[in-house]
C-alpha cells in the first residue's frame, strides 16, 4: 500500500511537471474543441450583438433624454405613488378579486392533481399507466398558463372564468407531478406492510401516504397559489379577467397615469410578501 502511494505521488509530481510552460508557469488548464467553439461561440454572438446596436435605426433617439425620461419615470412610480382614479376601497376590493382568482385556480387544480396523482406515482400505481399518465401532464404542462387562458377564452370568453380554468389546467398538471414525486419519496416498506396486513388502496392511501406526504403536499400548494396569484394579475391584463391587474393595464397603457401605477404596484408588492409570510406559518404547523 506505502508503494502503491509513493508511486501515484510521483506519477502526480511527474504530471505536474509535464505541465509547465517553458517560463515555467503551470497550466491550469487544458484547451479542448468544446472549450474552442465554446470561446469562438461567444466571441461571434457578441460580434453580432455589437453589430446590431451599431446597425439599427434608432429613428434620431436621444439616448441621454431616454435615459433621464426612463430615470423620471421610475422615480414618479415608486416615489411619488398615489391613487388619481380610484379609491383604496376598489382598489382592495380589485386585489380581492384577484386573490379569488388564485385561491380557485388553485383549489381546483390541487383537488384534480391529488387524485391524479395516486394513478400516477410508480410505487402504487402500475407502470405503464404511470408513463401514459406522467406523459399526458408533461404535455399540459408544457403549454404556458397565458396560452391555455387564451384557448378557454375562445369558448368561455375574456373574463374571470376564462381566467380560472386556465390557471387551474396548469395548475393541475404542474402539481400531479410534484405530488407523484412526493408519494414516490415515501418508504416502499410501509406501503408493503399495509399491503401484507389486508388494507385496501384507500386505507393505504389515508394511512401511510397523505400522512408522509401532506408536508410536502402543502409546501407546494402554497408554491402554486403564489404563482396563481401573479399570474392572475398577468391574466387581469391580457384576459380581461378583472382584478388588480387590470386596473394596472389600465393606468399604465390607457391612462398614461404612473403615480396610480406606482400605488397599485406596491399593493400588489404587499399582498404577495403577506401572502409569502402566512404561507411560512401555515408549513410550520403542518410539518
Amino acid at each position: 500500500m506505502q508503494d502503491t502511494a509513493v508511486l501515484s505521488q510521483n506519477i502526480s509530481v511527474a504530471d505536474l511537471h509535464a505541465q509547465r510552460h517553458k517560463n515555467g508557469r503551470i497550466k491550469i488548464g487544458v484547451q479542448s474543441k468544446s472549450g474552442i467553439a465554446l470561446k469562438i461561440l461567444t466571441a461571434v454572438l457578441i460580434g453580432l450583438t455589437v453589430y446590431a446596436f451599431l446597425s439599427f435605426d434608432y429613428k434620431e433617439i436621444d439616448f441621454f433624454q431616454a435615459i433621464a425620461d426612463t430615470l423620471h419615470n421610475i422615480k414618479t412610480v415608486f416615489l411619488k405613488p398615489r391613487l388619481s382614479r380610484d379609491t383604496i376601497s376598489n382598489a382592495l376590493y380589485q386585489l380581492l378579486v384577484t386573490f379569488c382568482l388564485g385561491i380557485l385556480s388553485t383549489i381546483f387544480g390541487a383537488v384534480l392533481a391529488f387524485f391524479c396523482s395516486l394513478l400516477c406515482a410508480k410505487n402504487i400505481a402500475a407502470s405503464w399507466l404511470a408513463n401514459i399518465i406522467k406523459s399526458l401532464v408533461a404535455l399540459v404542462r408544457a403549454v404556458p398558463t397565458v396560452l391555455w387562458v387564451l384557448i378557454f377564452a375562445v369558448s368561455a370568453g375574456l373574463g374571470s372564468v376564462a381566467a380560472v380554468i386556465g390557471l387551474t389546467f396548469h395548475s393541475f398538471a404542474y402539481l400531479t407531478k410534484v405530488y407523484a414525486e412526493s408519494i414516490e419519496e415515501i418508504d416502499s416498506g410501509t406501503i408493503e406492510a399495509l399491503r401484507a396486513s389486508g388494507a385496501d388502496f384507500w386505507q393505504i392511501v389515508f394511512q401511510a401516504i397523505l400522512p408522509a406526504s401532506i408536508s410536502c403536499m402543502v409546501a407546494w400548494t402554497f408554491m402554486r397559489f403564489e404563482i396563481n396569484f401573479t399570474n392572475a394579475v398577468a391574466m387581469g391584463a391580457a384576459a380581461g379577467a378583472g382584478g388588480i391587474g387590470f386596473q394596472l393595464y389600465m393606468a399604465g397603457s390607457f391612462y398614461f397615469d404612473l403615480h396610480e401605477m406606482g400605488f397599485l404596484t406596491y399593493v400588489v408588492v404587499i399582498a404577495v410578501i403577506l401572502l409569502e409570510t402566512v404561507s411560512t406559518k401555515i408549513k410550520e404547523k403542518v410539518k
